[in-house]
């Protein structure tokens, strides 16, 4: 393979790889923005029918704790399911290879052919990268694909766990630490102003406009503390509380 062929398929994986980065990224700003949204209605509906640490305390604390398990639980079952489906196309192509590689290496070639090679080029191309790694070269043609990028759903769970716990680290500490008349409307200025930040970065790393999605995500924060809110006003002055 010449030069020119081995420097476009390094151009090829890069930009893969630095996709899988941004998803990632993405993903965390995501949990976070569970995090910052999800405890602090909690919070913000406890305080509003009881003032009082201990219950804003225990239902902050079990609304963190329950959600970081369920954020972490949920991306494992679905990393899991993508990586055993990852796994399962690897291995159909190791089969492929072993048990027909004649009709595996007029597949590649014909995919350079598709790309604008020339014949004598694609074939030329596919049995160099099928001499170098047979698997390797058809995973990244014909799946985009790596052997050593099979997503880990324990490193995914983890990381959604943290990213949630992060997020409700704000609204927990503002509607602990504060005294009773400064808890509601600081927590609330304090979460408006973090999802402002999650919901820029995530249209940012999405590649769209920031003011869009961040009043998107603001309307949807704002809405949710004033529900949980006007719920638990009413539960405290109803005496059910």
């Amino acid at each position: 393979m010449d030069e020119t062929t081995a420097q476009h398929a390094g151009e090829e994986h890069q930009p893969r790889g630095l996709a899988e980065r941004l998803n990632w990224l993405r993903a965390g700003v995501l949990g976070a923005n569970d995090g910052i949204v999800s405890v602090a209605a909690v919070l913000v509906g406890v305080a509003g029918a009881s003032t009082d640490n201990g219950p804003i305390i225990t239902a902050g604390t079990a609304a963190a704790i329950g959600g970081a398990i369920s954020m972490a639980l949920g991306e494992y079952v679905s990393v899991s399911s993508s990586a055993d489906a990852q796994k399962a196309l690897i291995e159909k192509e190791r089969h492929e290879l072993e048990t027909m590689p004649e009709a595996e290496l007029e597949e590649l070639a014909g995919i350079y052919r598709a790309k604008g090679l020339s014949p004598h080029t694609a074939r030329r191309v596919a049995l160099e990268l099928t001499e170098h790694d047979a698997l390797k070269a058809h995973l990244e043609v014909e799946l985009n694909l790596a052997e050593d990028e099979v997503l880990s759903p324990w490193h995914a769970a983890f990381a959604s766990a943290a990213a949630f716990t992060i997020g409700a680290v704000l609204p927990f500490l503002t509607a602990v630490l504060l005294p009773g008349p400064f808890k509601i409307p600081v927590t609330f200025a304090a979460v408006m102003v973090a999802l402002a930040i999650t919901g820029a970065a995530g249209a940012w790393l999405g590649g769209a406009r920031m003011l869009r999605p961040t009043v998107r995500v603001l309307i949807g924060g704002a809405a949710a503390l004033a529900a949980t809110f006007a719920i638990g006003s009413w539960l405290g002055t109803s005496g059910m509380f």
